[in-house]
Parts: structure tokens; C-alpha cells; sequence
């Protein structure tokens, strides 16, 4: 048994204690008889990798308890992924509002954000995997080999159902709680049932018809009372594999996520082929399973101390080859580390004793317990170590690589919305830059063609008032002929005349309208078209394309015509026609032949009182002339002396006399007979030719003597007021042409406007996109610091 103890310890048998009661500890002499123990089990980190003091401080962690490792990957991870989900989220709420911006073009396809909000759910169920991941750990065996005592035995409390026989009869999930009292939970059911109703539930002597081999019992224990359960572990205990046929329902159901496997054999006997092919299924199912082989009851062993060592070689090189061999999941070098030979039994009853204050190693126990002991924690650390190694990297590795994936794809997406934002915001540029000349050169051009325009129509409308003031004045001195041309029944009554006149004047009108658009009209309106068209050919460079194409459309066309609006009725409204019987050499006939018809009226309404007469002014001093008496004119001497004759000889018959007398001497008596004779043969034929004919030449004659004296006032009224229709109708056209001109420099405007917000919008999402693309490389570089503090050190 010494040598038997020797051996354990030479191979593994020096354990690093816990401390604190973290776990049930070995006795104080084990602890100090090893110490290097710890360099011989754990391998320490290599020296030469220099690490910031925070992972020192993690790692101080891992090497302190081998299942912290997993612990504090997995809250590092968890925080990695809250943080990548908190991204994700980010970016898709980015990329859905810059994709529904109706002001941008799209920066963004909607193939991205499909892809975006998908890796949102992705990363949101991974990080909900991540938050039940835990480190799992698998007992099989055949029957009454020991599994739940094994379970106990780590858990230092009989919580799982053992004894001889068959004990568990179905699964069993040993996993932590927060709260201090333990409960049960059947599976489908989330009602809480006491931990005493364990063996009625699991216990094969008190069979549960509701619960198969395949069932599963969960068993929440207090993490308080138990450290390995603290650090996310799970231990599932299985019924024996030799009491069913179910096995690939058994691998599917709880092996596919289990992180080591435990094979727990019976020392008393040998490897069986029951269990070699159910690992040999499992091995077909998973890629290289972490598999321990625990040869338990080893307490047997102390009973034939001479052949200890030769059943320990048989069992060793039987287990060895199982594992090299048959299965292929160690080396030959590693296999020692997987195969330990433990009483679960006597570990349990030991620290079942040390937790009430009793001696671990008091009571019935076999000789080489301590070794046994020792074996039984050696397995616990190398099963820690590799259920934190393995967990680690079978739970996290995947998950980290996508996580990655994701991260470099929202990397690529942003750098493509940057590069994209980027490109339209050089065109934009571009463009307000082009809209701006546009705008500048519209501004001076305008200008320049305002002057021209102005000056053009100032030109045309002088020649408009010169041409129709010419034919104006032309038809003035043809206006007996337009009178003439007049033909209506006549008769001096006024009634008649009344009716006369209206249709003389609306016939002078007409004709006059007539003649003078014959004379003017087409020169006029070739000179307006030909100004409108070099107008519009001078402006329509300023125009955009379709609008240039179109300016004839959209100017309103109509047909111009010069309005002259003689208004002939209002302009003779006072003529007075005078067509009473005048015999030609009457008096006032004779007056009005050498005076004129203004200088008669006044002659015969005695003038004379009205026209100034020279008066004798005597001078204030002798040095003072008198004003000059010669300032009446000729015509108005002649008024005065007829009138001066024509009042003596109305005033006194002497005077008739006197000339009579006067005459008579000079001519005598038969002239004067003669004369009168002939006097009166004039007067009777005048009177009897005095007919309606008559009357009405003298009526026309006397119209176009006051109509003409009427229109010559009006001449250069009438050029003006055509001139002024000439002019408002180029000002209309350049008008409407400038109006174009302006909206199309209001839609510059408007674009240069929109391209500025345009602008601002595609820094803003440029500036966004750069962040999230940083965001994504930040990341990616805290992934690639767990990889390498986890998951490359797992290796």
C-alpha cells in the first residue's frame, strides 16, 4: 500500500488545496508535502507575452480556479455581444433612415438593411445562447458503476440518488441556483418540488410511471453550498447504459452540447464493450469529445495489494488504447491525464465527515485512502482545466468567428455608404457649382439684353410715331376725298342732319383707320415681329434646354394690330354746320372772302369794341418816349378799318348817299343800272340753284374744313398712342420672356438650395457612417483580444 501510495504520487498526486471553503480540503500535512505541485500540474503562462494589468488580474483569476476562466470568458463575450446587438441596432436604425431620406439618392440599398436588421436578430438569439451557456459535464456508465456517488462525491453531498443496484432511472441535471433552498423540476413542468422527492422520482426502486430512461429531472442546488456549481457547471447523471437500447436518442438529447464526458467504470472489472460502443457512437456524433475515464471502487484494490499494480497496468493500457486507439481523441502523452483510478465512495464519506467537523479520514476506510484521495481531487483539477478549456472553445469559438463576420460585413457596408456619400457629395458639388455660373452669367446677360432691348424698342417706337404722324396728316389733306366717298340721304332737317352727322363720323373713322392701317400697319407689325424674334433669340441662350426648344409655345401668342381710336363723333361733337342761303357778293359773303371766316364773325359782331387801340400815353418824363403805336398787325388794322366803315355806313343813310353820289359821278347812271342788273340775275340764279344737293356739298365742305382743323390737333396724339401700343407690346414680350428667364433662375436657385441641404445631409451621413465603421473596427480588435486571451490560450 506504500508503494501503491508512492506511485500516486510520483505520477500526480500533489493537489493545490483550495482555500477559503471554497471546496472540501485535504488534510494540512498533504498540503505541505508537495509544493511544487502546482508547476507540475499547471503549466504557467508564457512569460514572454506582456499583458496590460487588468488581464494580469484575470488571468490571477483563471490560475486560481480553473472554472473562472469560462466565468470570465463568458461575461467578456456577453458584454462583447450587448455591445455588438447595441451596434447593430445602431446601424440598422442608420441605414433604414438614410434609405427612406426621400431628399437623398440612395446611399444605401435595401438588400443592406435587409442585411443589417437580420444580423440584429442573429446577434440578438446568439446573445440570448450566450446568457444559458455553461460548462457541461456528462457521467456514463454502466449500472451501480458508481456515477452518482462520483456526482456526490464533487458535489460533497449525497444529493443524487446511490446505493447497489440499479439506483437512477433517469437523467439527472445537477445545476446552481441563486436561492438558498434546493428544488426539483420535472421536465415540461415548471412547478418547484422538494429535494427530498428525489428518490421518488429518480430512484429505480420507486419507479415513477411518468418518468422513462430518457427523462430528466432537474436538480437546482444552492451554489452557496457548493463552489464547483458557482461557475455556470452543470453535472448530468445518466441510468446505466447497459439497461437500454436508446442510446442514439440519449447522444442527441444530452450529448451533442455536453463540453466533457465521463466514463465512469468499474475497477473491480474491466472496459466492456456495452460502454466502448456507446463512446464509440458518441465520437461518431462529435468531433473529438473530451472523454474521462474514472475506474471507480478502487478501494477494492487494497485487498490484493500483490496484484495493485499489475490490474492498474491492465486497466491503464486497456483505458489507454480505448481512448488512442479506438476512439482517437488524445495522444498516448495525454492519455494519463484522462484515466484516473478514484473510490467515489470513500471521497464522499470523507467530506461528508470534514463538512460536519469530523476527521476526513476517520472511520471504515481502506489503506491507501489518502492516494485514492489525492487521484480523486488530481481529476477534479484536470477535469476543471479541461471543461474550462473545452467550454470555452466550443461554446464561445463559433460565435466569436461570427461575431466577427458580422462585424467586418457592417465594417464593408459602412465604408460602402461612406464611399457612397462621399461620391454624391462631390456631384453635388458639381452641381451647385455649375447651377452658381449659371446663375452669374443669367445675371449679366440679363443686363447686357435689358439695354439692348430698351434700346431696340425706344427705335421702333420712334419710327412707329414718325410713320403714322406722316400718314396721318397725309389722309388730312385727302379727307375731302374720304368724305365724299360718303353717300346718305340728306335733308336739312335736324333730325335728319343729327343722323347724318353720327354716320358721317363713324365713315370718317372707318376710313381713316382703314387708310392709315393700309400705310402703317404691316410695316409696323414686320418691325414688331422681327424685334420680337431677336428678343427671344437674345434670351434664349438663358433658357434650359426643353424651355429654349419650347419658348414659342409658351409665350401666348396674338395678333397684333395698331388701335388708332380717332374717335371722329367726340372730336366734332361741336361742329355747327352753317348751310342757310348766302349769296356769294353779299356783304358778309364779300367780308368773309377777304377776311376769313374767324376774322367775319368778328367783324360783323363788332369787333371793334374788343381790338385794342393805340392810346396816347404820356411819358412820366420827358427822357421817356411813348410806347410804339405800331404794334398791330396787318390783319387786324384791315378788321378795324371794315368795321369802322361798315358801322358809319350803318349808322347814318347819309352815308348811302354819299357813296351813291360819289359813284354816280365817276361811272354813271347805265353802268351803275348794268351792274345792279347783273347783281341781281347772280342772286336769282344763286337762290334758284340753292338746292338739297347744294346744301349738302356745303355741309361736306364746311365738315372736312372743321374736321380737318380738328384732326391736325390730334396728329401727334395719335403717333404717340400707337407708338406707346408698339412699345407695351415688345415690353410685354421681353416681360414674359424675362419672367422665364426668372423662373429658370428661381430653379437654379432652388437646386443650389437643395444641393446645400443636400450636402449637409451627406455629411452628416458620411461623419455617421465613419463613426459606426470605427465602431466595427473597435469591435472587431475586441474580439481579436478574447481570441487571443481565450480562446488561443485555450489551446
Amino acid at each position: 500500500m506504500q508503494h501503491e501510495e508512492h506511485r500516486g504520487e510520483k505520477r500526480r498526486s500533489a493537489v493545490i488545496p483550495n482555500t477559503d471553503g471554497e471546496r472540501c480540503k485535504t488534510t494540512g500535512d498533504n498540503q505541505s508535502s508537495h509544493p511544487r505541485a502546482m508547476s507540475l500540474v499547471f503549466p504557467r503562462p508564457n512569460t514572454n507575452v506582456v499583458h496590460v494589468k487588468k488581464d494580469k488580474r484575470l488571468m490571477a483569476e483563471v490560475n486560481a480556479s480553473p472554472l473562472k476562466h469560462f466565468v470570465t470568458a463568458k461575461k467578456k463575450i456577453n458584454g462583447i455581444f450587448e455591445q455588438l446587438g447595441a451596434y447593430i441596432k445602431e446601424s440598422a436604425s442608420f441605414l433604414e433612415d438614410t434609405y427612406r431620406n426621400e431628399e437623398l439618392d440612395p446611399v444605401t440599398t435595401e438588400e443592406q438593411v435587409q442585411e443589417v436588421c437580420g444580423y440584429l436578430a442573429k446577434v440578438a438569439g446568439i446573445g440570448e445562447v450566450l446568457a444559458r451557456r455553461h460548462m457541461k459535464v456528462v457521467f456514463f456508465g454502466r449500472t451501480s458503476n458508481g456515477k452518482s456517488s462520483v456526482i456526490n462525491a464533487m458535489l460533497c453531498d449525497k444529493v443524487l440518488p446511490s446505493g447497489i443496484g440499479h439506483t437512477t432511472n433517469c437523467f439527472l441535471r445537477v445545476e446552481g441556483t441563486d436561492g438558498n433552498e434546493a428544488f426539483l423540476l420535472t421536465e415540461g413542468s415548471e412547478e418547484r418540488k422538494s429535494i427530498k422527492t428525489v428518490n421518488q422520482l429518480a430512484h429505480a426502486l420507486h419507479q415513477d410511471e411518468a418518468l422513462d430512461a430518457g427523462s430528466l429531472v432537474c436538480v437546482m442546488w444552492p451554489k452557496a453550498k457548493c463552489a464547483l456549481l458557482r461557475d455556470d457547471l452543470v453535472l448530468v447523471d445518466s441510468p446505466g447504459i447497459d439497461v437500454t437500447t436508446e442510446l442514439d436518442s440519449w447522444i442527441d438529447k444530452f450529448c451533442l452540447d455536453a463540453d466533457v464526458f465521463v466514463l465512469v467504470a468499474n475497477s473491480e472489472s474491466t472496459l466492456m464493450q456495452t460502454e466502448k460502443s456507446f463512446f464509440h457512437k458518441v465520437n461518431e456524433r462529435l468531433s473529438s469529445p473530451n472523454i474521462f475515464i474514472l475506474n471507480n471502487r478502487w478501494d477494492a484494490s487494497a485487498s490484493e495489494p500483490e496484484y495493485m499494480e499489475e490490474v492498474r497496468r491492465q486497466h491503464m493500457d486497456r483505458c489507454t488504447n480505448f481512448l488512442v486507439d479506438e476512439l482517437g481523441v488524445v495522444d498516448r502523452a495525454q492519455a494519463n491525464d484522462r484515466i484516473f483510478f478514484v473510490s467515489a465512495k470513500e471521497v464522499l464519506q470523507a467530506r461528508v465527515q470534514k463538512a460536519q467537523g469530523m476527521p476526513e479520514a476517520g472511520g471504515a476506510l481502506a489503506e491507501g485512502f489518502q492516494a485514492r484521495m489525492f487521484e480523486f481531487q488530481n481529476f477534479e483539477r484536470r477535469f476543471e482545466e479541461c471543461i474550462s478549456q473545452s467550454a470555452v472553445k466550443t461554446k464561445f469559438e463559433q460565435h466569436t468567428v461570427r461575431a466577427k463576420q458580422i462585424s467586418e460585413a457592417l465594417r464593408r457596408i459602412m465604408d460602402s455608404v461612406h464611399v457612397s456619400a462621399q461620391e454624391q457629395r462631390g456631384y453635388c458639388l458639381e452641381i451647385r457649382e455649375d447651377r452658381q455660373d449659371r446663375v452669374e452669367f443669367m445675371d449679366k446677360q440679363l443686363d447686357l439684353l435689358t439695354v439692348d432691348c430698351k434700346a431696340k424698342i425706344k427705335k421702333i417706337t420712334e419710327e412707329v410715331e414718325r410713320q403714322v404722324s406722316n400718314a396721318m396728316a397725309e389722309e388730312i389733306r385727302k379727307l375731302y376725298v374720304l368724305v365724299d366717298d360718303f353717300h346718305m340721304d340728306f335733308h336739312p332737317s335736324p333730325v335728319v342732319l343729327k343722323v347724318y352727322k353720327n354716320e358721317l363720323h363713324r365713315h370718317v373713322e372707318e376710313g381713316l383707320g382703314k387708310n392709315m392701317s393700309e400705310r402703317c400697319s404691316s410695316t409696323i407689325t414686320d418691325a414688331l415681329h422681327t424685334t420680337q424674334s431677336e428678343m427671344m433669340e437674345g434670351l434664349k441662350p438663358l433658357l434650359p434646354g426643353p424651355v429654349r426648344e419650347q419658348v414659342d409655345k409658351l409665350l401666348p401668342r396674338h395678333c397684333f394690330s395698331l388701335s388708332y381710336d380717332l374717335a371722329c363723333d367726340k372730336l366734332c361733337s361741336d361742329f355747327q354746320e352753317d348751310i342757310s342761303f348766302h349769296f356769294s357778293l353779299g356783304w358778309t359773303m364779300l367780308v368773309n372772302r377777304f377776311l376769313g371766316p374767324k376774322n367775319t364773325r368778328r367783324a360783323l359782331l363788332g369787333y371793334s369794341d374788343q381790338v385794342p387801340r393805340p392810346m396816347a400815353l404820356t411819358p412820366v418824363s420827358t427822357s421817356m418816349p411813348p410806347f410804339p403805336q405800331s404794334s398791330m398787325t396787318q390783319e387786324e388794322l384791315m378788321v378795324s378799318m371794315v368795321t369802322g366803315l361798315a358801322s358809319l355806313t350803318s349808322r347814318t343813310s347819309m352815308g348811302v348817299i354819299v357813296v351813291g353820289g360819289v359813284i354816280w359821278k365817276a361811272v354813271g347812271w347805265r353802268l351803275i343800272a348794268l351792274s345792279v342788273g347783273l347783281y341781281g340775275l347772280m342772286y336769282v340764279y344763286e337762290r334758284l340753284t340753292w338746292t338739297t344737293k347744294a346744301k349738302e356739298r356745303t355741309f361736306k365742305r364746311q365738315f372736312v374744313e372743321y374736321a380737318s382743323e380738328k384732326l391736325q390737333l390730334i396728329v401727334s396724339y395719335t403717333g404717340s398712342n400707337c407708338s406707346h401700343q408698339v412699345q407695351q407690346e415688345l415690353a410685354g414680350v421681353f416681360g414674359q420672356l424675362c419672367q422665364q428667364v426668372d423662373v429658370t433662375r428661381q430653379n437654379l436657385e432652388e437646386e443650389i438650395s437643395d444641393m446645400n441641404s443636400k450636402m449637409e445631409l451627406l455629411d452628416a451621413v458620411q461623419s455617421k457612417a465613419k463613426l459606426l465603421r470605427n465602431k466595427a473596427g473597435w469591435l472587431d480588435s475586441e474580439l481579436n483580444m478574447f481570441t487571443q486571451q481565450y480562446l488561443h490560450h485555450s489551446k
